[in-house]
């Protein structure tokens, strides 16, 4: 019997949040959809909001399995990373209503999944993502790095189910 799952994938960010649905029937990849959230427009609040419900509107409309969202990494910017981080928590918080498990995976570790190198560049990361999906056109990169994050725990899925680890941040209730 084939292990059947639907994965999103979450690029955050504080104007424009990537997301990507991908079905593996075992270890192959299809992809679903792809797209991003803009939240560019009324005070940080109000762009949170936008976020939230964009989310779990995405999260209602493709019934993922598995959530996957990129971690928080260090920016210059002190500012720029926390509004990172809340970005990121309202994308979090807009799965808990639903089934879902949610896993996190640093940028480096989803670059090194998909490219083979952690230091990849955002158009290394949409070239692969092409290349691996057999897609006719590029996603944004923002669609291609949530693409990606849901291609880096498709690929190592196995190897954690096997180990007995992963990066679960939230679990099914």
């Amino acid at each position: 019997m084939t292990d059947k799952r639907r994965i999103l994938g979450i690029d955050p960010g504080s104007r424009l949040t990537g997301f990507g649905v991908l079905d593996f029937l075992g270890d192959t990849p299809a992809y679903v959809a792809s797209g991003t959230v803009e939240s560019t427009d009324g005070a940080f609040a109000d762009r949170l909001r936008q976020i939230f419900d964009s989310v779990g509107g995405i999260v209602k409309e493709y019934h993922p399995d598995i959530v996957v969202i990129e971690s928080v990494f260090m920016h210059k910017n002190a500012g720029s990373a926390l509004k990172l981080g809340h970005a990121r928590s309202a994308a979090i918080c807009a799965t808990f209503e639903y089934d879902v498990e949610v896993f996190e995976y640093a940028p480096r570790e989803i670059k090194q999944a998909v490219v083979g190198t952690g230091a990849a560049t955002k158009e290394q990361v949409q070239h692969m993502v092409v290349s691996i999906l057999k897609l006719a056109g590029s996603p944004s990169s923002d669609a291609a790095d949530a693409l990606a994050a849901a291609l880096c725990h498709g690929n190592q899925h196995r190897v954690h189910a096997q180990l007995g680890t992963g990066n679960a941040i939230a679990s099914r209730r």
